[in-house]
């Protein structure tokens, strides 16, 4: 029997999901947290950084987030950063920190936030189909190689088949989570 590497379509199917929570991580809830800062970054020093080698970023209260810029050149830019950031937050300067007090969000945004979310669940979704379409094509090439029987390769493509079903089940219960902190008042 050939080798279908089906370890590596798990792989490349978890970092599909993986890379979902993360993108969701950077959405906004009615919650403070660091990595709400985690897809800015600055130019800094002739090249684009993330805000945190140039910062650091801590909670001091549940609707406040506080930067400690290291250089003092860089807080002017920091805060242009995160100004244009389209995350809708207004820091505010003191010295090398920032603080950016977190606005309750409105009914209206939340619901742009749930939208925003959709869009990456959906990228995500797109990515497993990628994967699954992969597995599938070696699979067709192994049958016709010889390598495996028609038998061999339905048990297959129904593993991957259930390797992606259960991948974007998964990352349907990842989006339903977030949707409920968004809307969470």
């Amino acid at each position: 029997m050939a080798d279908m590497d089906f370890t590596e379509l798990k792989r490349r199917m978890d970092g599909a999901v993986a890379s979902l929570k993360s993108d969701l991580g950077g959405l906004r809830t009615g919650r403070a947290s660091p990595s709400l800062l985690d897809p800015i970054s600055v130019e800094a020093y002739g090249s684009q950084m993330p805000i945190n080698q140039v910062a650091n970023i801590s909670v001091p209260e549940p609707r406040m987030i506080s930067v400690s810029v290291w250089d003092k050149q860089m807080v002017g830019k920091v805060e242009r950063a995160i100004r244009e950031s389209n995350l809708g937050l207004n820091p505010v300067t003191d010295g090398t920190t920032l603080r950016i007090p977190l606005p309750e969000l409105n009914e209206q945004r939340r619901k742009e936030l749930v939208k925003v979310a959709h869009q990456y669940a959906e990228s995500a979704k797109v990515a497993v189909r990628h994967v699954r379409r992969d597995g599938m094509e070696v699979l067709k090439k192994m049958e016709k190689d010889g390598d495996i029987g028609q038998d061999e390769s339905r048990q297959m493509s129904d593993r991957v088949q259930k390797m992606t079903d259960d991948t974007i089940s998964d990352i349907d219960k990842v989006l339903s989570v977030k949707e409920g902190e968004i809307m969470q008042v």
